[in-house]
């Protein structure tokens, strides 16, 4: 029993990275307040220079609630994606598309929420949008090319990705992206190359070794395997997939004793991150091997 997921990445921190700020930006541009305190300022000049005017004749107007503007209703958003409200995030990103339209970061930011929900039609309609808005939105490209993995349009997703790279090379899980897809329709080489260029531009990414290991038990190559899930497990002691694939690889190595040791280490791992149904699998596996440990030493 192999689990053959793959590692995939929704764009981290992304979404926070062009208008966190942009109220403060407003608050600057903008000058209300100031403006304000000069009206003021001069309503009570004229009072004081104008004794005879009788106090009831000067008018209060009324304080008006003021309506939130696109900026607000996207900081609004921004918000609700760090609390991780992403149904919040969705519709306050939507109030400020009402607003703004030609906004192609509330767009992403609203297809990234719903890529978060596994919504990935509506993720796609959300980046079609931003691209039309900005041709060169790299991480847009690159978020759709993850929506349409998902929904397993392999060769859609590799367009997407090979234009996230065209437009920003240095961003290496664009490359494990593409690999992945390229890996599931067995293009197993050409996939080990996107892994390998994902590596020499984060040679600490967990997620590039486990799936270049995938890849190369695909080929047959179980040495290269339990070498890349080695190098996951060391970027990533927590990483129970990587145990578990690299204890199945070894039991097929005839290395038993560190199988066992591997598939006892992934259960452990998935029971405290609480995936029991899994923990329970890999343990059953693992009393096989024992089993059969057992009878071939008598």
């Amino acid at each position: 029993m192999k689990t053959n997921n793959k590692i995939l990445i929704i764009l981290p921190n992304f979404k926070t990275m062009i208008k966190l700020k942009k109220i403060y930006i407003t608050l600057l541009i903008g000058g209300c307040f100031s403006f304000g305190n000069i009206a003021l300022n001069l309503a009570e000049s004229f009072a004081q220079d104008n004794p005879e005017t009788p106090q009831e004749n000067v008018l209060e107007e009324p304080e008006e609630t003021p309506s939130l503007t696109a900026i607000d209703w996207y900081n609004k958003g921004v918000d609700e994606i760090e609390a991780r409200n992403y149904q919040g995030a969705i519709a306050a990103f939507s109030e400020s598309i009402k607003l703004d339209p030609t906004d192609a970061d509330a767009y992403y930011n609203r297809g990234y929420s719903y890529l978060v929900l596994e919504k990935f039609e509506e993720s796609i309609e959300d980046y079609d949008q931003a691209i039309e808005l900005k041709s060169d939105f790299a991480y847009a490209y690159g978020n759709r090319c993850y929506a349409y993995y998902q929904l397993k349009n392999h060769e859609q997703a590799i367009t997407d990705c090979s234009k996230a790279i065209e437009l920003e090379s240095k961003y290496g899980d664009f490359y494990i992206y593409r690999g992945n897809a390229k890996d599931d329709l067995e293009m197993h080489e050409a996939a080990i190359l996107d892994y390998n260029q994902a590596i020499i531009i984060s040679p600490n990414n967990p997620k590039a070794y486990y799936n270049r290991a995938l890849a190369y038990n695909r080929l047959g190559k179980s040495l290269q395997a339990v070498e890349d899930y080695s190098k996951a497990i060391q970027f990533n002691t927590n990483f129970a997939d990587a145990y578990h694939n690299r204890g199945v690889t070894r039991f097929k190595l005839e290395e038993k004793e560190k199988a066992i040791a591997d598939l006892r280490k992934a259960a452990q791992l998935f029971r405290q991150q609480g995936n029991t149904d899994h923990a329970e699998k890999i343990f059953k596996y693992h009393q096989t091997i024992r089993k059969r440990r057992n009878l071939r030493t008598q």
